[in-house]
């Protein structure tokens, strides 16, 4: 059996349709004719004609139904199972592009941050883009922010935890291994001086269902 929403069953009920109305629109003409009528009322009943309107009745009902069968099909979308696709964040976090972003009210390391952000299916934030960038100073407040930059030591080049190396696209200051928001932009610091901190994580997406 074709699913309720499958394009292939929408097709098969339009072929039906006009099927029906073509043979309702040949049964029609022929019973037009006269000699044909002559026919019908013999079959039926030679003694009444009313029995002709009968049949033109019918026809009427049947081709009422299919009209309004027609009209009914059509403004059913063919998908009726599935309805558009929606993002959602969890409570206390805050919707950027397709990722959610939590700002933490305590003061912790840069470790204990990160190990915080695993804990709740995220990791210290990360922007991919000028805007990202944007939105996070200005949520963030006056407090300095670790996020999910470090490097090994001043000889290494900054990565993100996820092993991808950064891009550059804000400068860093400062000479230390672990790096935040601050005021003045992106800095770096030690790891265990005590910050607040930014989670980040993709946004929660789920289907909503349509009813019939």
């Amino acid at each position: 059996m074709v699913s309720p929403e499958s394009p292939a069953k929408l097709y098969c009920s339009y072929a039906l349709n006009i099927i029906l109305t073509a043979a309702v629109i040949a049964l029609s003409v022929a019973l037009s004719g006269k000699k044909l009528q002559v026919q019908c009322l013999r079959i039926v009943s030679p003694e009444s004609p009313a029995k002709l309107y009968c049949c033109y009745a019918v026809i009427a009902v049947l081709a009422a139904a299919v009209i309004a069968l027609s009209v009914a099909l059509s403004e059913r979308p063919v998908n009726k199972t599935c309805g558009p696709c929606h993002t959602t964040c969890p409570r206390d976090w805050v919707g950027f592009g397709s990722k959610c972003f939590y700002f933490s009210e305590d003061l912790r390391s840069w470790t204990f941050s990160q190990t915080s952000c695993m804990a709740q299916e995220a990791h210290l934030a990360r922007f991919d883009s000028l805007e990202e960038l944007n939105f996070l100073k200005r949520h963030k407040g006056d407090s300095d922010h670790w996020i999910d930059l470090y490097r090994e030591s001043p000889e290494h080049s900054w990565r993100w935890t996820n092993n991808t190396e950064y891009n550059n696209l804000v400068p860093i200051r400062g000479e230390g291994e672990c790096v935040y928001l601050s005021d003045n932009g992106i800095s770096s610091g030690r790891g265990y001086t005590y910050r607040k901190w930014i989670c980040s994580k993709p946004q929660l997406s789920f289907t909503r269902a349509s009813g019939f």
